[in-house]
């Protein structure tokens, strides 16, 4: 009876090993420290930092550019934490964000708390990808031959679609490193444009630096919407753990050790690429700048059309490193759940599905400036509003760290706050008052009041670009 059982295991064990050796996160581990480095810039540097330049116009000097220092700080720790979190267990690898997850709050509870969150925030981001890449086609289109026929948005964003029609299919991250460097050399290099190519044109003696709006209100939902805007443009962290999968770990040499370097230095890219566009777009055109500042630079034209072209091949790849996990969560679904056998056609129709669905999403709502705003606040604290009636219940369980009764009630908190900096504070329990847990609670509030206040405004701008919006236009 015990050799059967024995067999069982084996046979099951064998099972599961071949389902990972399938699955996008899991097929390959033999990345180095560069693709760390170069796959986390792909996900951090995106459409977000054209938009640096009309959030700190939102802001003002001093407030914006506090909320961009705060944000690059705030999210470099929480990043560390994730890297910290991957191998904490001996001989475990949380592999994936809902993982980490289980690990923390249980593992129904924690699919609860995480997948919801990564699924708004990189679909989210997916569609915002199809829009940019989009708008910047058309731009380009425009730049090269101004004297053409315009042609709709929606037929830009079909276009730039259909490469990713291709794409989707590269089985896993490691085979989309290619694509993955290249959108990191242009994340680089249209920063560089838009930055340089402001200076060179230099502030005129009637740039106003004062509020866009005139109003108080108008004031209030500018603000917050570019609060959304900065945090969209460090939204990276909820593909971190699957980056890191991808790295070899050892006892001797854990994954850690290359994942942070290449983390570290992605971080110092992103420092390159964020702070000039912002302060320079900024000082140059004060508050007329657009709401894409490659819109508001209009020559040289051969410049304009090489950056948007540069900005097109990056959401490709940021296209890919933030839909990668979706497909792996869909996959290790239909195959581990509903007990679908693996193969090419279920994985042809799970991947071409997603690519339709964020297409006509993005060719229905093609609100570039509104997207980043709304989605924003889901990137740096995901979503739910619902938490304001149970805080108290929520703060009090965990200063405990224990598992209440009230445990549902974290999956609302979790959603609300900073999630890596929660899943820290219950898995690591620092001691009450130290440095860490005080760091912990700023960021976790910080990341309440830009979850809150961020998708008010991003939702204002997208209502009232609707007014005047035809669909597929």
């Amino acid at each position: 009876m015990e050799s059967g059982a024995d067999a069982r295991n084996d046979r099951r064990t064998a099972e599961e090993k071949a389902i990972d050796d399938w699955l996008p996160v899991t097929s390959s581990r033999n990345a180095k420290w560069w693709y760390s480095a170069f796959h986390n810039v792909t996900a951090m540097v995106g459409a977000g930092v054209l938009s640096l330049p009309y959030a700190l116009s939102q802001l003002g000097w001093g407030f914006g550019i506090t909320v961009l220092v705060l944000s690059w700080v705030i999210t470099l720790y929480t990043l560390w934490q994730m890297v910290e979190m991957h191998e904490m267990v001996p001989g475990k690898r949380f592999d994936r964000y809902h993982e980490l997850g289980q690990h923390a709050f249980g593992e129904k509870l924690g699919l609860y708390v995480v997948v919801p969150q990564q699924l708004i925030v990189e679909v989210g981001t997916c569609i915002v990808y199809m829009v940019t890449g989009g708008k910047s086609l058309q731009k380009f289109q425009q730049s090269i031959c101004p004297d053409c026929k315009p042609l709709r948005t929606t037929y830009f964003i079909l276009i730039f679609a259909s490469v990713h029609f291709v794409l989707a299919h590269l089985p896993n991250f490691n085979s989309i490193s290619g694509v993955s460097l290249a959108a990191a050399i242009m994340s680089l290099s249209y920063s560089t444009i838009a930055w340089v190519a402001s200076w060179k044109r230099g502030a005129h003696d009637d740039v106003d630096y004062s509020p866009r709006s005139k109003t108080p209100v108008g004031q209030m939902f500018g603000m917050f919407s570019a609060l959304g805007d900065v945090a969209f443009a460090y939204a990276g962290h909820n593909v971190v753990l699957e980056i890191q999968a991808t790295i070899p770990s050892t006892p001797e040499k854990p994954s850690k050790g290359p994942m942070w370097l290449g983390c570290v230095v992605a971080y110092i890219i992103v420092a390159i690429c964020y702070f000039p566009v912002a302060i320079i777009g900024f000082y140059v055109f004060g508050n007329t700048v657009d709401d894409n500042i490659l819109i508001t630079l209009e020559h040289p034209p051969w410049l304009i059309a090489s950056a948007n072209m540069f900005v097109i091949i990056h959401v490709i790849g940021g296209y890919q490193i933030f839909s990668m996990p979706v497909y792996d969560m869909i996959e290790t679904f239909l195959v581990k759940s509903v007990k679908l056998k693996p193969s090419g056609v279920l994985r042809f129709t799970v991947r071409t599905l997603f690519v339709v669905i964020t297409t006509f999403i993005a060719i229905t709502f093609p609100f570039f400036g509104g997207l980043l705003g709304f989605f924003g606040g889901f990137a740096l604290a995901p979503t739910t509003y619902y938490v304001s009636l149970f805080f108290f219940f929520f703060f009090f369980s965990l200063l405990q760290y224990v598992k209440s009764p009230f445990c549902p009630l974290i999956v609302f908190l979790s959603l609300l706050a900073q999630l890596p900096c929660i899943i820290w504070l219950i898995v690591r329990k620092p001691k009450r008052w130290s440095i860490t847990w005080c760091i912990n609670w700023i960021c976790i509030v910080i990341g309440v009041l830009i979850m809150i206040l961020a998708p008010i405004g991003g939702l204002r701008s997208i209502i009232r670009s609707a007014g005047s919006y035809k669909f597929y236009s």
